[in-house]
């Protein structure tokens, strides 16, 4: 009979650790073939948010040997009820990184839940190691995580927005470095306390959203050399949201799923009745739990080009216009007030003070299908769904939505500036080796929250302009706006009873 070969994660460790000794011996190369990493050299990561994005995400992650994914969490333990962006696609990448085309086969839906990320991180590390590995633990709560496991160096959150502060905060208090995706946090307050924390804490933090842009350095290279004359005004718009919004809280009360802590999911936000158009990739539209199409995508297109232009500071003032909802009662219409989501769509204009290398500027952003006004120099083109567009007082410059690919108007401009000259390659770098490695290392990284301040103020005041509905003035040393007394409430949040920020 055949004795079954199981291993824990401590003994994985422990065993490759010792086999490590040989390298005064056998050099590393040969021990462990090209691109081995000692076990003792390994980030150990837990992993908190196992939805559709996570798990996509973490099929790619988990390939890289310079970390361990040593533990998992979420609310929800297994279902079949995400919502994704194609029906297949984590079923497909969950098969393609275990090498297993029956993966799944049994599933109707899309699948998720902290058992699928603890079932796929074990699987992958079995198959690499040919044995059964069964160390990877596994949470509904993250505070039970950060309390019990010790060996932990870093944790990636991959949760709705509303408990990106809450668990970051956490984390780095406990002293792990933390990776998260965008935003920090969905209310101001928030945000600047998870920068202030991991300030103090001195932790090595990295912001997904980060990236090089060589478009963007290249924006900046014109406008510096003056072809476009003085800047005025930058434009940013996306084809977001791709998903419902609503303009009301839900009435009806369906039951909650088996095995989903809703209270743990709702974390710091007041108790409300479960319903399902607040969970899953939907949690986006609402004030609540999400930050917009702004925090988004916003993040993706406006940090890289914040960080290359040199944008060091928050806006002055805020102001936006949305799309309005109306209704029919007893054959009467009527407008729907909306304090609970973000509209359909909206734009949001901002103006900032003179920065080192920049003029005072105005900032325009658009979602939903809005877009600047065609600029004169396309002719019979048209502006693409999404995009940036640069307006000089003696000339524009138009890019892809992430600054990919510029290019001076009209195109007798861009064809005398660019004589001669190849136009930089237009993919990004956002490798989570720039993360890894500062993690590793104790150093920051270039996505560190610690330079996110102006971004997410930005991005944040987008929002409060659209509750507040008025022109706003704002003071970002005091985090308050001036010239409207009451729009300084959507800052923070209230918060349910013993989650307290």
């Amino acid at each position: 009979m055949k004795t079954k070969n199981t291993i824990t994660r401590r003994q994985f460790i422990d065993s490759a650790a010792k086999a490590s000794l040989a390298f005064t011996i056998v050099p590393r190369h040969v021990l462990g073939g090209p691109g081995y990493v000692a076990p003792s050299d390994k980030l150990n990561l837990a992993y908190i948010g196992c939805g559709t994005q996570g798990l996509r995400e973490m099929c790619e992650l988990i390939t890289n040997p310079e970390l361990q994914i040593v533990s998992v969490c979420d609310p929800n333990k297994v279902s079949t009820n995400y919502v994704d962006w194609s029906p297949n696609g984590i079923r497909n990448g969950i098969r393609t990184v275990l090498g297993d085309p029956n993966w799944g086969a049994s599933f109707q839906g899309i699948p998720g839940g902290r058992d699928i990320g603890k079932e796929l991180v074990e699987k992958y590390y079995s198959k690499q190691q040919q044995s059964t590995y069964k160390g990877c633990t596994a949470y509904n709560d993250f505070r039970e995580l950060l309390e019990k496991e010790k060996d932990i160096d870093a944790v990636k959150i991959m949760t709705p927005d509303h408990l990106h502060a809450y668990i970051s905060i956490a984390a780095m208090k406990k002293g792990k470095h933390v990776v998260i995706h965008k935003p920090l946090a969905n209310r101001m307050y928030e945000a600047k306390l998870v920068i202030e924390t991991a300030r103090q804490t001195g932790v090595s933090t990295h912001l997904l959203a980060w990236s090089k842009r060589p478009g963007a350095a290249l924006v900046k290279q014109w406008i510096a050399e003056g072809h476009i004359g003085t800047l005025r005004e930058i434009h940013n718009w996306s084809n977001r949201p791709v998903w419902p919004q609503w303009t009301s809280n839900p009435t009806d009360t369906p039951p909650v799923p088996e095995d989903f802590d809703w209270n743990l999911w709702l974390g710091p936000v007041p108790d409300r009745p479960y319903h399902p158009n607040y969970t899953n990739n939907v949690f986006r539209g609402w004030y609540d739990f999400g930050a917009g199409s702004i925090a988004d995508m916003g993040h993706y297109s406006l940090w890289p080009l914040f960080l290359t232009l040199g944008i060091n500071t928050a806006p002055l003032s805020a102001e936006a216009w949305g799309t309005t909802t109306s209704a029919i009662d007893n054959h009467v219409s009527h407008g729907v007030p909306n304090d609970v989501a973000f509209p359909y769509s909206c734009i949001v204009r901002f103006k900032f003070l003179k920065q080192e290398t920049l003029p005072s500027f105005e900032l325009f952003w658009y979602d939903g299908g809005m877009r600047p006004n065609t600029p004169d120099e396309l002719g019979d083109g048209v502006l693409e769904r999404e995009g940036m567009m640069f307006v000089g007082d003696k000339g524009k410059i138009i890019a892809g939505f992430r600054c990919e690919s510029p290019r001076l108007l009209p195109d007798s401009k861009m064809a005398s500036v660019m004589k001669g000259q190849t136009p930089p390659k237009e993919e990004a770098d956002r490798n989570d080796k720039y993360w890894i490695d500062a993690f590793r290392n104790k150093t920051q990284s270039p996505g560190s929250f610690l330079l996110a301040g102006p971004v997410t103020e930005t991005i944040l005041l987008g929002g409060v302009a659209l509750r507040s509905k008025k022109r706003l003035e704002y003071n970002s040393k005091e985090m308050r706006i001036t010239n409207n007394e009451d729009a300084n409430k959507y800052f923070h949040r209230e918060y349910r009873k013993g989650w307290e920020l």
